[in-house]
């Protein structure tokens, strides 16, 4: 009996040393998809060094636009890596031809990259060019290296890899798509295919799936019809093809047992599409751990939202933010404490506004809380302060309770910087993502029209609304990261109904950041809820949607004949017929919140 349990024990010892060698001989996920992402480095190395800098030194036109486009499709090869694990990197690489500010010294870095090179060979290379190209071409190669140089130092992971692989399927929807990092060649539809074919081949070191691949297969295949940029249907590319991609992924994470990432990114790692009404974490947006929602935070920023013992007088943030107004007033500007004055800006909406990282037109708050102090310390507002808000609410034992629930860790005195977090959480939970739109984008067919479908393919096509209001918040934070928001120059004029263009006298972020290039420059607001919001633009003297779109159609303030620099608006007009600007305009219709 012991000889036959000891040979049955010696079978299985050997059985597993068996099983083990052979998983040793066979690579894991990480260290293949490794090999594979170093390989494309290669080729983009390659094609950029052997092709495009060649050219550039001595080539013909058309032969460094060839070469360009070549590098361009090499490096969407690798984009899925580099966004997720070389973010700055990344931007260097393939960033907006636009300057960098760096606000807190006072500097602005000019930009670098394939947009930049984009710039300098398309439609064709002038010869006076030639020279800044080359330089353009080492400094992409010089970044490169040093990204390469992350490769090599990365950790690999399950869970990183298939969430970067989700996020490449966003990125091109959401940025690809729309032209936002190819304005000029508008070969973007064309780079989704290239982009999402380098997920399949990623994905396939994970095992065999036969549905996954086929989605795959049949995305890469739609997107490689997409020649035609302008004609490109984008609505069904998302619903049809993109969606059920990241669905795929998602579902087969969970049967292969790999649990969902931990980190506080802002998609939630469960969420199947962009679209789900949880798609997005809003504690992402939050300055620090304290300030985190929860349901009692949420009820009682509420209640102080609506109390004027927040100001000390008769105002509350509901005068100016009313919810029955999408949380705006319907003024032009807000009408001031003093009788018959009002403020320099209009009220925009607080829909949404948690999921940004800057506040104000001019940007100048970085988070909710640091808005609620601004607005109830200023004098033509709420006259008040925070301190006071606090001495006040202390003397009532209801409130402390309340304080006290919201904010467990909280000493016995309320302080101000709970008030803030307080108003700040409510104002956070006004992102309902209920819309037409929404339900549309989840399943529910019904719930738009030709002409309103119609409308989403020219916002995100021909119109390029959707390279400054980056789907799905439809403002200037940009996914699958959303980790800045931006501003534009546009050229807003003082009236849109002057003969004569006059620009807008208010000079935005340029006033408490004396740079050139932000002279007239405002944050890019959410489009969620805009046919609720009139009037528009940070002056109000827009009233209409009809007014707004024959402004951009005609390429902004630039496009009017105004003399600005630094519009970040392309200038040229779009060119939108007025059946194509009406069907934009129901298409905004749909983001309106049920």
């Amino acid at each position: 009996m012991k000889r036959v349990v000891f040979l049955s024990s010696l079978f299985l010892l050997i059985s597993l040393l068996y099983y083990c060698t052979q998983e040793e001989k066979k690579p894991a996920v990480p260290a293949a998809v490794k090999e594979h992402v170093a390989a494309r480095f290669d080729l983009l190395q390659q094609v950029a060094e052997e092709e495009l800098l060649q050219t550039a030194t001595n080539g013909e036109p058309e032969e460094v636009l060839a070469a360009f486009l070549r590098t361009r499709r090499a490096y969407k090869q690798i984009e899925w890596f580099t966004e997720y694990y070389a973010p700055t990197a990344s931007k260097e690489l393939n960033g907006p031809p636009l300057p960098e500010f760096e606000l807190e010294e006072t500097r602005v870095f000019e930009p670098s990259g394939l947009q930049v090179i984009e710039e300098l060979v398309y439609p064709e290379l002038a010869e006076e060019n030639r020279g800044e190209l080359v330089n353009q071409v080492k400094a992409f190669l010089s970044t490169f290296k040093r990204t390469r140089l992350i490769l090599e130092e990365s950790v690999l992971t399950e869970a990183h890899i298939l969430d970067a692989c989700k996020q490449e399927v966003f990125r091109t929807m959401i940025l690809g798509i729309s032209g936002f990092d190819t304005p000029l060649v508008q070969t973007g539809v064309q780079e989704a295919a290239v982009a999402l074919a380098s997920v399949q081949e990623v994905l396939a070191h994970f095992g065999e799936n036969t549905a996954l691949q086929d989605l795959l297969g049949s995305a890469v295949a739609y997107a490689q019809q997409g020649q035609d940029f302008n004609g490109f249907d984008r609505m069904q590319f998302i619903t049809q093809h993109a969606n059920p991609v990241t669905q795929a992924i998602t579902k087969w994470q969970q049967e292969l047992n790999i649990a969902p990432l931990e980190t506080a990114l802002a998609v939630n790692p469960t969420a199947g599409t962009l679209f789900e009404e949880d798609a997005l974490n809003q504690d992402y947006f939050v300055g620090n751990l304290e300030a985190r929602t929860s349901p009692e935070k949420v009820s009682l920023g509420k209640d102080l939202f609506h109390n004027p013992i927040v100001s000390g007088g008769t105002r509350t943030c509901a005068t100016c933010h009313q919810p029955a107004l999408a949380f705006t007033d319907g003024l032009p500007k807000s009408a001031a404490l003093h009788p018959g004055r009002f403020v320099t800006r209009n009220a925009p909406t607080l829909l949404y506004a948690g999921l940004q990282h800057a506040q104000f037109y001019d940007m100048r708050s970085p988070t909710l809380e640091n808005q609620a102090m601004d607005v109830i310390a200023n004098k033509d507002e709420m006259h008040g302060s925070v301190e006071a808000a606090a001495i006040r609410l202390n003397q009532q034992p209801a409130y402390v309770s309340a304080f006290q629930k919201a904010f467990p860790t909280m000493e016995k005195a309320i302080k101000p910087r709970y008030v803030m977090m307080a108003l700040a959480t409510y104002i956070r939970s006004l992102s309902p993502f209920k819309s037409r739109f929404d339900h549309y984008m989840r399943g529910d067919t019904a719930k738009m029209t030709a002409e309103e479908i119609k409308g989403f393919n020219l916002f995100m096509g021909k119109a390029k609304c959707g390279t400054c209001h980056f789907m799905p918040l439809f403002n200037g934070t940009a996914g699958p990261a959303f980790s800045s928001t931006e501003g534009e120059v546009l050229g807003v004029l003082e009236s849109p109904n002057n003969s004569k263009p006059v620009i807008d006298p208010d000079e935005g972020r340029y006033r408490h950041n004396q740079l050139a290039g932000l002279k007239f420059a405002f944050k890019t607001p959410t489009l969620r809820n805009v046919s609720q919001t009139a009037p528009y633009m940070h002056n109000g003297s827009y009233k209409t949607l009809e007014q707004v779109m024959d402004f951009y159609n005609r390429g902004g303030g630039a496009g009017l004949g105004l003399d600005l620099e630094h519009q970040t608006l392309p200038s040229d007009p779009l060119d939108l017929s007025p059946e194509e600007q009406k069907a934009i305009i129901a298409f905004l219709g749909t983001l309106t919140d049920l």
